[in-house]
């Protein structure tokens, strides 16, 4: 490594909702802290993915902080799932509202973190050749946000244009004329898609694996409704913690089963979720995510709707899921299948046929070549460990992260892991990250997390990390806990298939309020699995 420059108590990965935060709770510990961060600004995922029609999929009344009324109440959504413009500016907002823009330090990608152990110091190396120590290392670099892209010969000799949603130009995009190929058909393609066809003359959908969408049915926000959230909103806040994913709760918690109603009731459960739209759909029964009959119900709902809104019943066939619904996260969208009905939008089943390569003007599958001036890679992400293992982290005795967690992550409540000590990961693979409200889940993190360094600094302890036992414990605790649902029972993200080589390992945490209360559990044992120590 280079020569050591800046020293501060701790340094934090990412300048997105979850580096903000850790760096005012930090600074309120009274602990200097610097945030080093690879992009221009603020905002995390959301300052990356600006494809079109990118928007979040929590309700924006919910998809806030907590940890200030003040900013509760200052800032107003104006629609029913913000758009990724707004988000960005409400995180540009936070920076400016709590002067968090002097300890970040932009442009600045951190290429590697190594634990000193003469001096317990953590020492954090960027692409601009500089090092800063650490006490602390604190990794704020988000669940997706490392790309994916499929390895496809003869990209390089493509002449047109090539995007991936989650690498998005800043400027805009005009697809105006062209003929645009999308690859992929999870979240981002489900979103952007019926957005660049307002736009292409010819639009080719590569589709893999289809997935089940629920339409959004957004609009602009109500005056009314957003000052009944204001006055209530404590309660509203406490409500959602106790939910099984950390929100929904405006909508209300049913405890039944599917084989307790009536096949119209059923229907009727379906269609009142249907038109309320969104994730909520999950919450129809108590038993979607448990009990393959009972999922099944909705699966032939969704695919009902499909076959009603798509005309041509082979490309509604190919558009419609045969796996469980909520094994693959659920995607929310606005008017997705309806643009399957326009004459110059065509679906490609590259499951049956798959893109074999590119050539100059295009690509071929099953054999047929495309044409195309543009293409689209919705690809998604190398979920919850990608962005660590793009940063050469080792610990103890040189050990790499990478090597430790070549047979999938390990990590004690998603928040640590042996042999890295005072190295803490927000919403790390072992917590609910993914499967929950991100950012409530971020704050739980980052509360506990300084909180956790509130407590060494009181004590003058200078290390903590998990102990051997409590990793692995935790880990078959998380495997246990989704053994136990569906949604470990098809290739999804949340295992890591849809990345080649990647192990197959179920990574997030099912259930927050679950989770909330065992970190909570760790505490009051005085940090029960972690192994403290003095020196360096």
């Amino acid at each position: 490594m280079a020569e050591t420059g800046r020293s501060v108590d701790a340094v934090i990965v990412g300048a997105g909702f979850a580096g903000m935060y850790m760096l005012h709770r930090l600074r309120g510990l009274g602990l200097s802290a610097l945030v080093l961060e690879a992009g221009g600004g603020v905002g995390g995922t959301w300052y990356w993915n600006r494809y079109p029609g990118a928007r979040c999929d929590i309700e924006s009344l919910e998809y806030s902080y907590q940890f200030s009324e003040e900013l509760q109440m200052e800032w107003e959504w104006t629609e029913r799932y913000a758009t990724q413009p707004e988000i960005l500016r409400y995180a540009e907002h936070v920076a400016d509202r709590f002067a968090l823009w002097d300890d970040i330090s932009f442009d600045t990608r951190v290429t590697a973190a190594h634990f000193d152990e003469r001096v317990g110091r953590w020492m954090v190396e960027t692409d601009r050749g500089e090092v800063v120590a650490a006490r602390y290392c604190v990794m704020a670099t988000g669940c997706l946000s490392s790309t994916n892209w499929p390895d496809i010969p003869g990209l390089d000799r493509f002449a047109g244009a090539v995007y991936h949603t989650g690498r998005w130009p800043h400027e805009r995009v005009d697809f105006s004329g062209l003929r645009v190929a999308v690859i992929g058909t999870g979240s981002s393609a489900i979103q952007s898609i019926p957005m660049i066809a307002q736009q292409a003359s010819q639009l080719y959908v590569f589709q893999r694996t289809p997935n089940y969408s629920i339409p959004a049915h957004n609009r602009p926000l109500q005056a009314e409704e957003v000052a009944a959230f204001r006055e209530g909103w404590r309660a509203f806040r406490q409500a959602n913690k106790e939910m099984p994913f950390g929100f929904g709760s405006r909508y209300g918690r049913t405890e039944r089963m599917t084989a307790e109603a009536s096949e119209a009731e059923r229907q009727a459960a379906y269609e009142e979720r249907w038109q309320l739209g969104g994730l909520p759909f999950m919450g129809a029964f108590a038993d979607l995510i448990v009990d393959v009959e009972a999922n099944e119900t909705a699966g032939r709902f969704v695919r009902g709707k499909i076959a009603e809104i798509v005309k041509d019943p082979e490309v509604a066939s190919m558009l419609s899921p045969r796996t469980v619904v909520g094994c693959k996260r659920l995607c929310v969208d606005s008017g997705y299948y309806d643009t399957f009905n326009l004459p110059h939008v065509s679906l490609v089943d590259v499951g049956v046929s798959p893109i074999s390569a590119f050539f100059e003007a295009g690509l071929r599958a099953g054999g047929v070549e495309y044409c195309v001036d543009a293409v689209v890679f919705a690809t998604g992400f190398d979920a919850m460990t990608g962005a660590l293992h793009n940063i050469d982290i080792r610990g103890r005795g040189g050990l790499e992260l990478r090597e430790k967690w070549a047979a999938g992550p390990r990590a004690y409540l998603g928040l640590a892991t042996a042999g890295f000590p005072n190295l803490f990961m927000i919403t790390g693979p072992g917590s609910p990250s993914v499967l929950s409200n991100m950012l409530p889940s971020i704050e739980q993190h980052v509360d506990w997390i300084a909180d956790c360094i509130g407590y060494l600094q009181d004590r003058q302890v200078h290390r903590i990390e998990p102990s051997v036992e409590a990793e692995d414990a935790w880990v078959d605790h998380v495997n246990e806990v989704a053994s136990a649902t569906l949604m470990h029972g098809c290739n999804s993200w949340y295992l890591g298939a849809n990345v080649p080589g990647k192990p197959r390992v179920f990574m997030p945490y099912i259930g927050f309020p679950e989770y909330v209360a065992k970190c909570g559990e760790v505490v009051a044992g005085g940090y029960s699995g972690f192994v403290l120590g003095v020196g360096g």
